[in-house]
């Protein structure tokens, strides 16, 4: 099959597929896949409520992103920790959760999933991304992710299984994401801090250099928040021993 009919068979395959959605102005709408995969769902408002009720066993919650700087929506902490990730990613612009609704026909029953989320890229890319830690995913779940991510193929789309973070780069997120809110940035301050680590020092050795610590390490967690400061979050809890260092793009 050459490049075009191999074009026009997703493309059919996405005709087939619903897609109902709730716009930013509060509209619902539904549609093909084929329509409407172009629609910035990264503004969709979600397509369904984030309940809780007495004796429940997950935590439903709302997480404001610095990104898209709104609120979005979380039905467990692992779902929180897959927005604070998305959040943190220098490549995610927007983002939104359960942003819309597939409906299609497996050939035997009507069959319908609402992804977790739906991320925009800075290249205009879009990322849908379902959370489910490995262990949770059964046969049937399986299947409705491989159709997801053959759906998302077919119309240019990323699909991302998101399960549990690892520790204790997830510990280091939801300690940084305290800090992601504008208000912690002071440009006096951010402009010694990336004089200070403009070669590699311990976290807090930086900032004592800047000045009183307390007031200082907002706006440093602040810059490692936004990439500007970098240090490695994956091996070790961060600390006052983390080596960091100014972002190669923030070099002279």
């Amino acid at each position: 099959m050459g490049e075009a009919a191999a074009a026009a068979s997703s493309w059919g395959y996405a005709a087939d597929v619903d897609v109902g959605f709730v716009d930013a102005d509060g509209v619902e709408r539904l549609g093909s896949l084929d329509r409407h995969w172009d629609e910035p769902f990264e503004f969709a408002l979600p397509v369904r409520p984030f309940t809780s009720f007495k004796g429940q066993k997950n935590f439903t919650g709302e997480y404001w992103a610095a990104t898209s700087r709104a609120q979005v929506g979380y039905e467990s902490w692992v779902e929180r920790d897959a927005a604070v990730a998305l959040d943190f990613d220098p490549a995610v612009v927007s983002l939104a959760s359960q942003p819309f609704q597939l409906t299609w026909t497996d050939g035997r029953r009507e069959r319908e999933h609402t992804p977790d989320y739906f991320a925009r890229l800075v290249d205009g890319t879009g990322v849908v991304v379902d959370v489910r830690p490995q262990d949770l995913v059964d046969e049937d779940t399986a299947e409705v992710f491989a159709f997801t991510a053959r759906v998302c193929e077919a119309v240019g789309w990323q699909f991302r299984h998101v399960g549990d973070l690892d520790q204790p780069y997830r510990v280091n997120l939801r300690w940084l994401a305290r800090y992601r809110h504008r208000r912690c940035f002071r440009a006096p301050v951010a402009d010694e801090l990336r004089e200070v680590f403009a070669e590699p020092l311990p976290l807090f050795a930086g900032a004592d250099r800047v000045g009183d610590r307390l007031a200082v390490l907002p706006v440093l967690y602040h810059l490692l928040w936004r990439h500007e400061l970098l240090t490695d979050l994956t091996s070790a809890p961060l600390g006052g021993d983390s080596s960091v260092q100014l972002a190669a793009r923030r070099r002279a």
